[in-house]
């Protein structure tokens, strides 16, 4: 805005002042020369150049537009500062740089100091500078967008991968495992391990599976043997995600035998704090799972005309549970409890639920009733009396639960 006022500036002032003589030191009147004086207002003529720059400068600096338009419309600026400091403005210019130079016209400057060129100079030196600067700034503008874009990028396919291995992991391990191993970088060397008290085991096996498995053209070369049991095991493994059965962990299979156990996500301080009945509810949880596998089953029985039947053995106590292996991780649970419940399966019946004694009683405080089988002669533990749980009171409530 400086630059117009310099259509507002007052008419010159005519004086009359005395040129120096190079020869002599007086001021005769005779040598007296006309010249043109500027008022005390004209001393600002090249505050309003420098006006002029820090309006190309601003325009540069804040106007946040695209580097063409802003080129274009500091050019307009350029030609337009151009047009008043040369064409309409140029006398006055001229006057003030005679006035400077009056008292020694022999030391007057030539054309690159009058003020009038050095000022059309001087902003186009700065035109072209501010294109330069605003080109480079504008390239790391880019630059840095495309950093960011790439590292927001980088920073959601880090995320997804993270989700991913977590998801990836809960299925292999339990969930409170793969927070553990989620948590720090384990080196291959550091061992996870952890003893409960009170741990309820299952061992579900189909023996029919065995005598159903043949190698033939016509089942292509037991593929659909396969197929089949996969389909009965991931129909076994949806049960776990019924809030009902959100306690049960699926340690392994076993060919045909499917192995969970209940107990595994609470921590031992948990447990002794527990009230007794709390603290068996686990047990109870395990035989309904078992209830809604046979119930599973018979339904898969129904839709692929089989007749497959599951023999399932429980036992509870304390275990050990760990994991082997840190690129390939691989949980399961040890201990005696472990071994007797295996062999309440080997031993079992088909369509019955065979426990130990100890989790008869336990059982018995639950609800559930248990009829004695007697004794029997239990591979490596000698002579072990068992019950066999009822199911059929049950069995009807289980299939009515799968079925919806």
């Amino acid at each position: 805005m400086a630059i117009f006022n310099m259509f507002f500036l007052d008419d010159p002032v005519i004086i009359f002042i005395p040129i120096l003589n190079s020869s002599n030191a007086s001021f005769p009147e005779s040598s007296a020369q006309t010249l043109w004086y500027i008022q005390n207002n004209y001393f600002y003529l090249p505050y309003f150049i420098y006006s002029c720059i820090l309006g190309l400068i601003s325009c540069s600096v804040f106007l946040r537009i695209n580097y063409e338009l802003k080129m274009v419309i500091m050019l307009i600026a350029l030609v337009g500062y151009n047009v008043i400091l040369l064409h309409t403005h140029g006398s006055t210019l001229d006057d003030y740089s005679k006035f400077l130079y009056a008292r020694a016209p022999m030391k007057r400057p030539g054309i690159l100091k009058d003020l009038k060129t050095m000022g059309s100079v001087s902003l186009f030196i700065f035109f072209v500078t501010l294109l330069v600067l605003g080109r480079q700034n504008e390239y790391y503008c880019r630059l840095d967008f495309l950093w960011k874009n790439k590292f927001k990028k980088e920073r959601e396919e880090i995320e997804t991968m993270e989700n991913l291995n977590r998801v990836l992991l809960e299925n292999v391990l339990p969930a409170h495992v793969a927070e553990h191993f989620l948590a720090r970088n384990l080196k291959n060397e550091d061992l996870y391990h952890q003893s409960y008290d009170c741990v309820c085991v299952m061992f579900a096996s189909i023996p029919d599976f065995k005598e159903f498995y043949t190698e033939s053209d016509v089942n292509k070369e037991g593929l659909e043997c396969l197929r089949l049991l996969n389909e009965i095991i991931a129909d076994f493994d949806d049960l776990l995600s019924k809030p009902k059965f959100s306690g049960v962990e699926k340690i392994k299979t076993i060919g045909s035998t499917y192995m969970a156990a209940t107990g595994l996500s609470a921590t031992p301080s948990q447990e002794h704090s527990q009230e007794p009945e709390r603290q068996y509810m686990h047990i109870g949880t395990m035989v309904e799972f078992a209830f809604a596998l046979v119930a599973k089953l018979d339904v898969i029985n129904k839709h692929s005309f089989n007749d497959f039947k599951l023999r399932i053995g429980i036992n509870h106590g304390p275990v050990i549970a760990g994991v082997i292996g840190a690129q390939k991780p691989q949980y399961d649970i040890w201990g005696n409890t472990v071994n007797v419940a295996s062999r309440m399966d080997s031993t079992g019946v088909l369509d019955k639920i065979q426990v130990t004694e100890e989790t008869n009683n336990v059982l018995q405080t639950l609800g559930y009733m248990c009829t004695c089988r007697g004794i029997i002669n239990v591979k490596g533990k000698g002579e072990l009396k068992t019950y066999f749980v009822h199911t059929e009171m049950t069995r009807s409530l289980s299939q009515g639960n799968v079925a919806s």
